[in-house]
């Protein structure tokens, strides 16, 4: 049975604003300025890009003028074909620049996200479903890269080719300049007007998407229990419906778009219709001559062209700022170790002037149901029941101090409190006599083993699970260390030896071998305190009594919190303190508390230690 008073993580969605988050270009240009270098290299080739593109019309003009003189035509055409060839090498060369960039940009997002991710306060991942923070590491992320690759050299390049065009145009002839100028306009004005809903559509198809991973993460997580119970169907259904949600917020997002691409095409039809149309009288009453409307119309084509491209790069950008926004959202979420910044690192004391390692003083603690200042009251899940009032305990150094009572009573919450994944609404825990908050968390960490309910094993090999805690231990001590805890078996079954893999979840591993994997990790570390909830619970007894000889050696002048279910682990503490409902209701040893505590004796004689 449980002893654990943390929230549990919810299995359904996550709280959202209603809108979600929003996110601006500028927040964009962080991600551009370390990219500055090969930044400015691709505005250098935009800008020849440009140069010879614009020179192209002008040259084709003087060609159809010497043409039609009878002249001959000399290096013309070479300075043409010239021109071609350099505006396709600089093209190729900036689209290398540019989707290295974009690739580049999206790994410096992904690590900054994963980053601050991993060093948020664990309230934030008791509120926050695993699958959806997946999503944003991963198709997120993958979003800013269409903002280089297609925004950023559409907006420079294409500005340039589109002014200097337009600046050609305006010499050769102003009164077809105007008529264009007034039908580009036109589809201007729309696109601006259509681009916020596509932003405002992306971002909630990737909310959508993070639903669906989400669901992904959580059948798979579980697919054995999924499976024992007959639920797989009924989990397809669920994982479809959010693939569904999913495709629907698409086809939104592609509907929307779908009115941006015509809107270049048909502003070109119509402007080349009016160019040609107004053209011919032109020509006809001399204002113009044939070589400048042939001219005209190329810079037509030039000018609307990079204009698409624009449009494009406007929706594509639209669509990357509602992924930055969830980005966004993580990223200036406050990192736990932000709340000791304070705090001087310096070496944790671990036992005080009179023996005493670890004391609570008085500790009251609730799991909120909304967030707050973590430096005050913590925030967990709302979901949460688990409470504290009062609590009150010294364990002394090298000493083994037993945490028992029905489930519920708090004392996971106790070992959460001392490794600083929460704080204490009110009163102090102490180590050493100094008070935890005092203590910046990795400092103080680096001196607790801590192995958790139902403790996790890594997916990997035996090697980089062993090595989580202790990252200099050799070979010979990660083997010594899994004889200590029976598990040699394990290294003898596989010729891979530390190297063997235990799978995901440590699926290739009993339920006991991967409990027994998580205190070999903790033991392997020996650090000053070591806590244990329910270390020895999917034991049998003969591993149990070895892992307990595996723990006493190592306890010599450590000190043990061990929450207990079994009797035989309980009777031979130096201290057991009996808890209900979050109050401690007794503290002694076994025979003391026999005589003394109700509950003590009712749980003891029932084996109910849990």
């Amino acid at each position: 049975m449980s002893t654990s008073t943390q929230p549990r993580r919810r299995m359904g969605r996550s709280p959202k604003p209603e809108d979600g988050p929003r996110a601006r270009f500028s927040q964009l240009l962080p991600y551009l300025a370390e990219h500055r270098p090969i930044l400015a290299v691709v505005i250098v080739l935009s800008i020849l890009g440009a140069a010879a593109s614009l020179a192209q019309p002008l040259l084709v003009s003087q060609v159809i003028t010497v043409v039609q003189a009878g002249n001959p035509l000399g290096t013309l055409v070479g300075a043409l074909v010239a021109l071609v060839i350099v505006s396709g090498l600089i093209s190729g060369f900036q689209h290398y620049l540019l989707q290295r960039t974009g690739t580049a940009v999206v790994l410096s997002a992904r690590r900054q996200l994963v980053r601050r991710m991993l060093r948020l306060p664990i309230r934030e991942f008791d509120v926050r479903r695993t699958g959806d923070l997946v999503s944003r590491v991963g198709s997120d992320t993958t979003l800013l890269y269409a903002v280089i690759t297609q925004g950023l050299v559409d907006a420079i390049g294409g500005s340039l080719v589109f002014f200097g065009a337009l600046i050609a145009m305006l010499i050769i002839d102003p009164v077809l300049l105007g008529l264009t100028v007034a039908v580009i306009a036109v589809s201007v004005v729309t696109v601006v007007l259509i681009s916020g809903r596509v932003r405002t559509a992306s971002r909630k198809q990737q909310e959508k998407v993070g639903d669906l991973a989400a669901s992904v993460e959580r059948s798979l997580g579980a697919i054995r229990t999924v499976r024992a119970s007959n639920a797989t169907d009924r989990e397809i259904e669920a994982i479809e419906l959010d693939a569904r949600g999913a495709f629907d917020m698409g086809v939104r997002v592609a509907k929307i778009s779908a009115l941006v691409v015509p809107i270049a095409g048909i502003a070109l039809q119509v402007s080349l219709l009016v160019v040609l149309g107004v053209g011919g009288f032109r020509v006809a009453d001399g204002s113009i001559t044939i070589a400048n409307l042939i001219s005209f119309i190329l810079f037509l084509f030039m000018m609307i062209m990079p204009l698409g491209q624009a449009f494009g790069a406007l929706n594509s950008v639209n669509q990357a700022l509602g992924a930055l926004g969830r980005i966004q959202e993580i990223i200036d979420l406050p990192v736990e170790t932000q709340f000791d910044a304070d705090i001087a690192r310096t070496a944790a004391p671990t036992v005080a002037a009179d023996g005493i390692a670890l004391e609570f003083d008085d500790v009251h603690f609730a799991y909120a149901g909304t967030p707050v200042d973590d430096a005050d009251v913590p925030a967990g899940g709302p979901m949460a029941s688990g409470v504290l009032h009062g609590v009150s305990f010294a364990a002394r150094q090298g000493q083994r101090t037993a945490l028992v009572g029905p489930s519920g009573a708090g004392k996971s919450t106790m070992l959460a409190l001392i490794e600083r994944f929460y704080d204490p609404t009110s009163g102090t825990v102490r180590l050493g006599g100094t008070d935890l908050k005092s203590l910046d968390r990795e400092t103080l960490r680096s001196q607790i083993g801590y192995v958790e309910q139902d403790a996790p094993v890594l997916a990997g090999t035996i090697r980089q699970n062993l090595l989580l805690a202790s990252p200099d231990a050799t070979d010979a001590q990660c083997v010594e260390v899994l004889h200590a805890v029976n598990l040699g078996e394990v290294l003898d079954r596989n010729d891979a030896g530390l190297d063997a893999a235990v799978g995901e979840d440590g699926v290739m591993l009993s339920g006991g071998e991967r409990q027994r994997l998580a205190i070999a990790r903790a033991l392997l570390a020996a650090p000053p305190i070591l806590l244990l909830d329910e270390s020895t619970s999917s034991l049998d007894g003969l591993n149990e009594q070895m892992l307990r000889e595996a723990i006493d050696a190592v306890a010599e002048n450590r000190t043990l919190i061990v929450i207990a279910h079994r009797l035989s682990t309980v009777v031979d503490s130096d201290q057991i303190v009996v808890l209900e409902h979050g109050r401690v209701v007794g503290v002694g040893t076994h025979s003391e508390l026999v005589v003394s505590t109700p509950l003590y004796k009712d749980l003891a004689k029932h084996q109910l230690l849990v």
